[in-house]
């Protein structure tokens, strides 16, 4: 049995207007998960929400849902799918939601205490849009004997969540980061865009740029020079302390560092770097590069260079813009939808 999603795209296009509106509701979420959360600015929520509804559009639906028409038909019997969500940004955790909504399973959603609010209140439009899906999700502090989990957190908190849902078919996500090539011949307006890669959600999603691969003799002035556009981050209290701290740090350590007064570049091999931090580390030809990025592949969200010109990497200014098919850590998250009967009924 084929499944068109007709009654799916339908509803989706509408929580897609819906969540577009500038209503006073709206307004007033906004302003109490700011309250809440001081990460969550205004300007980081709405990008955030463009981004869901952009996505929610007729197109974006049918090209993401037509692959899975015959495999992923309405299950006879909606099984209980466990949702552990993250909170470093803005709604990071719908798409999850939405995944178990179209898989005609039941969303059990445990929230993050530092997006409960935006969730809240995304789920209450998704149940004005679509009462369909409104009976199949509800919320838990504590998931009971789910059929299957989908968790993300941190590295820690995988081993938490492997050691207290392994025995159920699961996905677990651990802390995953965003790395940036560069060859020292991009256009100031290519180092604008990766910009946005660096600083939207001030850096705390896992598809921020937090790491730069550069070549011998990089000139980092250039790129210093070329965020300057994105001063204001440091008018940001959280972010001005962190910045601080890390500046200071690096001056008692007497560390080469470089900085325009609101991001250090600091050389580490790591790819997760402190708020306020990018880390550089240099490479010495294409080949190596290439190399070493297919062997951190498991430690990678995702890859950037300018236009995208170095292989199976996103153009500059892309990546905090997922389309619908790019699955969190690559794992094709309805197709373990589609698989999860065959697991429990095992």
């Amino acid at each position: 049995m084929k499944n068109d999603f007709e009654k799916d795209i339908t509803a989706l296009r509408k929580l897609g207007m819906l969540i577009q509106a500038d209503t006073p509701e709206r307004a007033a979420v906004i302003e109490t998960a700011g309250h809440y959360n001081p990460w969550f600015t205004r300007e980081n929520i709405l990008s955030a929400l463009n981004g869901i509804s952009s996505n929610l559009d007729e197109e974006h639906l049918r090209e993401w849902l037509r692959p899975y028409a015959s495999v992923l038909p309405p299950p006879e019997a909606p099984l209980n799918v466990g949702l552990v969500l993250a909170g470093n940004i803005p709604l990071v955790g719908f798409h999850d939601i939405l995944c178990v909504l179209v898989s005609g399973h039941r969303a059990m959603i445990k929230m993050s205490g530092q997006d409960q609010h935006l969730t809240t209140w995304l789920l209450e439009k998704i149940g004005e849009t679509a009462p369909f899906y409104a009976e199949r999700i509800s919320v838990a502090e504590q998931l009971e004997k789910p059929d299957a989990v989908i968790a993300t957190g941190s590295n820690n908190s995988a081993r938490y969540f492997e050691q207290y849902f392994g025995k159920y078919p699961h996905i677990i996500r651990k802390n995953r980061n965003t790395a940036a090539i560069l060859t020292g011949e991009e256009t100031q307006k290519e180092l604008e865009e990766l910009g946005k890669d660096i600083f939207l959600y001030f850096g705390l999603g896992c598809r921020n740029v937090s790491k730069l691969f550069v070549p011998p003799g990089y000139d980092f002035q250039q790129l210093l020079d070329a965020l300057e556009p994105y001063r204001e981050v440091i008018e940001h209290h959280k972010y001005a302390n962190n910045y601080g701290y890390q500046h200071t740090i690096r001056l008692m350590n007497r560390e080469l560092h470089f900085t325009n007064g609101f991001i250090l570049l600091t050389e580490n091999p790591s790819y997760a770097s402190p708020i306020a931090t990018l880390h550089y580390e240099f490479y010495q030809g294409k080949e190596e590069l290439e190399q070493r990025l297919r062997a951190d592949a498991g430690l990678l969200q995702c890859t950037a260079s300018a236009g995208g010109r170095f292989p199976s990497t996103l153009p500059f200014g892309q990546t905090q813009y997922p389309a619908l098919r790019d699955y969190a850590d690559n794992v094709d998250t309805l197709e373990f939808l589609c698989r999860i009967g065959s697991f429990t009924a095992s």
